[in-house]
């Protein structure tokens, strides 16, 4: 029965995946639709493929690292569209960590975050950093933006605070998957990057999905 609640609340919380973009894309497809219409198809579809990644994978309970990264840069090519040379996208993923198991959805949320609150705000937009590296038995997993930084009371309250940026639903998750042995890190660089780190035991699944660094790895069709 408590491992039943305990799934429970974890479809909850991976159900909660922020609708900001979503609606954002929805908004400048209508749009271009009157000025712009090819590419606003363009868009279409491109949201379309994201949409079939994503859906499922909130119905899922674990996932690879390999197939969460396709699925951030499905994403990070939906937002690149919309707001076009503001964002700078680089993935750094070694080899063989694709079949790395990890949380559905917590690398997403990451990704939106850095998105939501650090590159939009900026006028200028910024890059968005996405990596991964093996340290002893740990996985870490860190996304890197260059945009506004962080307010100093999120500084001050330490670095696995950050609720205030919508990361208390990765920290209940972690929670409950790996109680005792999991990390979430909040911190600045020299003021100018805000970097966000999972830190998660390292296993590997069966499952794998290829992972191609570059500016936009995993860039749909």
């Amino acid at each position: 029965m408590e491992r039943q609640l305990v799934q429970a609340r974890l479809q909850v919380l991976q159900a909660q995946v922020e609708p900001h973009f979503l609606f954002n894309t929805l908004a400048a497809v209508d749009y271009l639709i009157e000025t712009e219409p090819p590419r606003a198809s363009r868009m279409q579809k491109a949201l379309i493929t994201y949409l079939r990644g994503a859906l499922p994978q909130m119905r899922q309970e674990s996932s690879t690292l390999g197939r969460e990264v396709r699925l951030v840069s499905s994403y990070l090519e939906l937002i690149k569209m919309r707001i076009e040379e503001r964002l700078e996208v680089e993935i750094a993923i070694p080899e063989g960590l694709e079949s790395s198991e990890f949380p559905p959805m917590m690398l997403q949320s990451l990704v939106e975050n850095a998105i939501k609150h650090g590159i939009e705000p900026k006028p200028d937009g910024g890059k968005v950093r996405v990596a991964a590296g093996v340290q002893g038995t740990q996985l870490w997993v860190e996304v890197r933006d260059t945009g506004v930084g962080l307010p100093d009371d999120e500084l001050l309250a330490g670095p696995t605070s950050g609720t205030g940026l919508g990361l208390q639903n990765i920290r209940e998750r972690l929670a409950m998957l790996y109680p005792g042995k999991s990390s979430l890190m909040l911190r600045t660089d020299s003021g100018a990057s805000t970097v966000v780190r999972i830190t998660i035991p390292h296993q590997f699944s069966p499952q794998a999905a290829p992972v191609r660094n570059g500016p936009l790895a995993g860039k749909p069709a």
